[in-house]
């Protein structure tokens, strides 16, 4: 049964929560088109594909959204409650502190389940949607950022003037490319008209030239005997590779990413990346086994007692006719040269999927972390809330903004240290809930037992205690 107590909580809370989750979507968001402004300023986006960016960037950070929003929310609405003298009208009743944050404390564990069913289920839909709306933006919409009479270099390895564009950006004229060719000088190619599209697969640029001409430089480095060439040409088709344009300060891929899998996805993956070790040796056997014929007989009694003849053993190069011995020795480096290359090819393929199983592992993780944050940062804001006694945007924000950091920079820190194998994935990304869940406990006794925690009066008075004391001293040692 809801009681006016609760009503009270939680009309208080709800004002500042929309507004906290407001606030924080969208510096989130703003956070995205600044890190990417280079490259979505000047493609020509029409206003539904701004939207649809704008929308789906906004659902991505929903789930990191809600555990700000708790906790400054949960910071001023007890906040206020305390500057009012409200929560000491409420606890001179008799009502402890548990009893009047259990209606938000509800609201909270709703809030966390949503956060997980929006990690869960919305966002691997989003990821993949916004990761296939950048790879659009950027690679399948070049000829909106090459200008006319401006010398474009986003594609590596050229640099493309264009004299003239028609209206459809297709038709070009006055065409120019530099393209970075020997050790001697840049190729160079200009024709006076062509087409500029992309190609079927949406991965290259097609520029189709007409009457135009290519110069380039042939012969040894370090040489004057070179030889300039010069071709006409009617008709000439340059393809340039597309895989520069695509986003790589997030490492997002436009076709596969951990973010874009759910739990149960997940769990089916991640269960495909486990027994690495055996996996491996069984791969080692095989590659090893043609150059390496000592394995074979690996585990089946073979001593060096029986192995060698009784007495003293000759050594091992004297065993060996000399007639054959150059071609044993050339077939034994050839041999271990080669089990070196495999070894080393199978070492980066074996980080490689070590280092794949770690992502997906972070991602079944986050998707758990995120959403018990909001009961963790709650805990972490009621009481300091119902200590600080202060309301409006000032104390609580600072407040807010002080743990907020906390947690997410020991989640990333946490992270990076599952990334390169220095801490597990679960030490890695559940350390920020660790060490917060203590300052929760003891914030929350601190409020229980009415702490002056924050009190400024309080250390004053602390403070001028310990001065009279001292004054006090300083004078009886002065008598004597």
């Amino acid at each position: 049964m809801i009681k006016k107590l609760d009503i009270l909580i939680i009309k208080a809370f709800v004002g500042p929560f929309i507004a906290a989750f407001s606030i924080s979507i969208f510096v989130l968001t703003m956070q995205f088109f600044w890190l990417y402004i280079d490259d979505l300023v000047g493609k020509g986006l029409d206003l539904f594909t701004v939207v649809k960016l704008v929308g789906l960037v906004t659902l991505f950070w929903i789930p990191t959204a809600l555990p700000l929003s708790l906790l400054f929310s949960s910071i001023m609405t007890f906040g206020n409650l305390g500057e009012r003298f409200e929560l000491i009208a409420i606890k001179s009743a008799g009502i402890p502190l548990l009893r009047f944050m259990r209606p938000l404390l509800i609201f909270a564990v709703f809030v966390s389940g949503l956060a997980f069913l929006f990690a869960n289920n919305i966002i691997p839909v989003t990821q993949k949607k916004l990761s296939a709306l950048k790879y659009d933006i950027i690679v399948a919409k070049p000829a909106f950022d090459i200008k006319e009479g401006i010398f474009y270099d986003k594609i590596d390895g050229y640099i493309i003037k264009l004299g003239k564009k028609e209206k459809n950006d297709s038709v070009i004229h006055d065409v120019v490319i530099f393209e970075k060719g020997g050790p001697l000088q840049d190729y160079l190619t200009v024709a006076k008209t062509g087409i500029m599209r992309l190609s079927k697969n949406k991965r290259d640029l097609e520029f189709i030239l007409h009457n135009g001409s290519r110069f380039e430089e042939s012969g040894p480095r370090n040489s004057q005997n070179t030889q300039f060439i010069q071709m006409g040409f009617a008709t000439y088709k340059k393809v340039f590779d597309l895989n520069s344009f695509q986003m790589s300060k997030t490492g997002d891929s436009a076709f596969y990413d951990p973010k874009m899998l759910s739990i149960r996805q997940l769990n089916v993956t991640i269960d495909s990346l486990y027994n690495l070790d055996s996996v491996f040796l069984q791969k080692s056997k095989r590659e090893y086994a043609p150059y390496m014929a000592f394995i074979r007989y690996a585990d089946t009694g073979w001593t060096k007692s029986n192995a060698l003849p009784a007495g003293n053993p000759q050594p091992f190069d004297q065993l060996i006719p000399d007639s054959i011995k150059q071609s044993v020795y050339g077939n034994a480096i050839s041999a271990i040269h080669t089990v070196r290359g495999n070894t080393i090819v199978m070492e980066q393929e074996y980080k490689d999927r070590l280092q794949s199983l770690n992502l997906h592992k972070i991602e079944w993780h986050r998707k758990l972390t995120l959403s018990f944050a909001c009961l963790v940062l709650f805990m972490i804001g009621a009481p300091l809330g119902s200590i600080i006694r202060k309301g409006g945007l000032g104390m609580p924000l600072v407040f807010a903004i002080i743990f907020f950091v906390f947690f997410y920079l020991l989640n990333n820190f946490g992270e990076k240290l599952v990334r390169s194998n220095e801490l597990s994935p679960m030490n890695g990304m559940w350390l920020s809930t660790f060490l917060l869940i203590p300052i929760g406990l003891f914030l929350t006794y601190k409020a229980m037992s009415d702490s002056q925690l924050f009190n400024n009066e309080f250390y004053y008075r602390q403070f001028k205690r310990a001065r009279l004391f001292l004054a006090t001293f300083k004078s009886r040692n002065s008598k004597l």
